[in-house]
């Protein structure tokens, strides 16, 4: 009786433990992605509440569009949310450059190539000026660019005289509404509709390339299953986005842009000294300066690289409208703060991602754009995207006392 009950056993169990590990793959899985799965679940709530128009082609061409400043900021911003610093200037400071690339472009008649160098030159000197006061006089980050607010801000209103500057070379506004199509005609457009491919193949070739470098050196991998099945559902999602965009006027500029961003700033943080010494310093200040970190001038560097990122933001939103006007940033610091934080960065510092910010960012502008289309008011949705907000970093802080951190 005993024999039988130990062979019955040994013959359940490697079923039970194969499934168990599949679940327990899933489910970390899931864990891991939950930001983009929010994102798919907030973009299907709407898809149906507005019948389909949120994921029209001209909509979602739109949707890329209209945030991608945010976008921008939204990469920058992390990386300081991580170094454990915050920027409330970001808003202010692309004001300042819209209204910059404005006197150059369009009061001095300077080539558009040129105005964007120097605007962008400017950008840095801000970010500059904010980082030596935080890294080498000591000054909090939030004291400094809350200052910096302020003192932008007004340098926008002097440079603009209380006015709007318009109307800006073609070649400039191409950087917010420019699109890149036609290459090869067609209509869907052949050459986004071949991006698209070859993304999708460069995704697989990579996810497949991980998988078999783990299994060459013994480690853990999930299940054949579900690592097809999640490739598939990217490749959709990869090849519905790209469609759409061919369907209407092709892959915008601004998507252009922003894809490089991702690329270099993913490879910085995730691949350089740079980037680890970000999530180091983040993570324990005082072990990071023990450990030899150099922490002021990386926090300079990362203020330096927030103002040219600012000053980018602050060129494709005039590009976009055309216009360099007193108004133009408002709110901009707070929408980039949202998407860092909503994207899994830890209000402490030392945890966040370039991918979780876009991602964020994303979330808030189809939040945007799915009640914008719903007819309900901006007082709505400013109170939608506050409670948003809130429950993010909610979950945030019951994950940090769950595993005891």
């Amino acid at each position: 009786m005993s024999n039988n009950d130990t062979a019955a056993g040994a013959t359940i169990n490697p079923v039970d433990n194969k499934a168990t590990r599949w679940i327990t793959h899933v489910l970390t899985d899931l864990g891991k992605n939950g930001i983009f799965i929010a994102l798919l679940a907030v973009v299907v709530l709407f898809a149906v509440l507005t019948d389909g128009i949120l994921l029209r082609p001209q909509n979602i061409s739109n949707l890329v569009v209209q945030n991608g400043y945010i976008l921008v900021l939204a990469i920058g911003m992390v990386m300081v949310i991580i170094a454990g610093h915050i920027d409330l200037s970001v808003g202010s400071v692309a004001a300042f450059i819209g209204a910059v690339s404005g006197v150059f472009a369009v009061q001095w008649g300077l080539p558009w190539w040129l105005a964007i160098v120097l605007s962008l030159a400017i950008g840095a000197l801000v970010g500059a000026w904010q980082g030596f006061w935080v890294a080498f006089v000591g000054i909090p980050a939030f004291i400094v660019t809350l200052a910096g607010m302020l003192i932008f801000r007004g340098l926008a209103l002097v440079v603009l005289g209380n006015a709007n500057i318009g109307s800006f070379p073609d070649e400039y506004r191409a950087l917010g509404n420019g699109f890149l199509d036609g290459i090869f005609g067609g209509d869907p457009d052949v050459f986004t509709l071949l991006i698209g491919a070859v993304g999708i193949i460069a995704l697989v070739v990579q996810q497949w390339r991980t998988r078999a470098g783990r299994r060459k050196y013994g480690q853990d991998v999930e299940p054949i299953v579900w690592f097809i099945a999640k490739l598939v559902l990217i490749s959709a999602a990869i090849a519905f986005f790209t469609y759409s965009l061919a369907a209407y006027k092709g892959i915008p500029v601004t998507l252009i842009v922003l894809a490089v961003l991702v690329l270099v700033y993913g490879i910085v943080m995730n691949r350089s000294v740079f980037g680890r010494h970000i999530y180091a310093i983040g993570g324990n200040r005082h072990a990071a300066e023990l450990s030899g970190i150099k922490t002021r001038r990386v926090d300079f560097w990362l203020f330096v690289n927030m103002g040219l990122l600012a000053a980018l933001a602050g060129l494709i939103f005039t590009a976009r409208l055309n216009l360099a006007g007193p108004k133009a940033g408002d709110g901009f610091e707070l929408e980039a703060i949202s998407a860092a934080f909503i994207g899994g960065a830890a209000v402490q510092g030392g945890v966040g991602t370039i991918g979780g910010a876009i991602i964020g960012g994303l979330i808030i502008g189809v939040l945007n754009n799915g009640m914008s289309i719903m007819g309900i008011g901006i007082e709505w949705q400013q109170a939608v995207k506050g409670l948003v907000l809130l429950l993010a970093v909610a979950f945030d802080v019951y994950n940090k006392r769950r595993s005891g951190n």
